[in-house]
């Protein structure tokens, strides 16, 4: 890969990271009691009109699946049991099929 490429996607990742934490800044500054998932900043998607974030859970499950290396069937019931029903009613969630 050329120099130029590696320096586009290095300021693409530099952008995205900056766009997640302004993202994250504005969920806590317009609902202080919000709840964000540790771990899966690539799945937030925004946040609603409470305040409460919103993740893409088959980004959430592909995370587990592919990082931690669960089966899908591990991954959906890790998210179910330790995700979603860790943080029911501050975090909302939408599949992206």
């Amino acid at each position: 890969m050329s120099e130029e490429k590696k320096d586009v996607i290095a300021q693409i990742r530099a952008d995205r990271k900056k766009y997640i934490e302004e993202l994250k800044q504005a969920i806590v500054s317009k609902n202080p009691e919000a709840m964000l998932v540790d771990g899966h900043d690539d799945a937030l998607a925004g946040y609603d009109t409470k305040g409460r974030a919103i993740y893409f859970t088959d980004h959430i499950i592909g995370t587990l699946m592919q990082r931690d290396g669960m089966t899908e069937e591990e991954a959906v019931e890790f998210f179910d049991f330790n995700i979603a029903g860790a943080y029911v009613g501050a975090v909302s969630y939408t599949h992206l099929r």
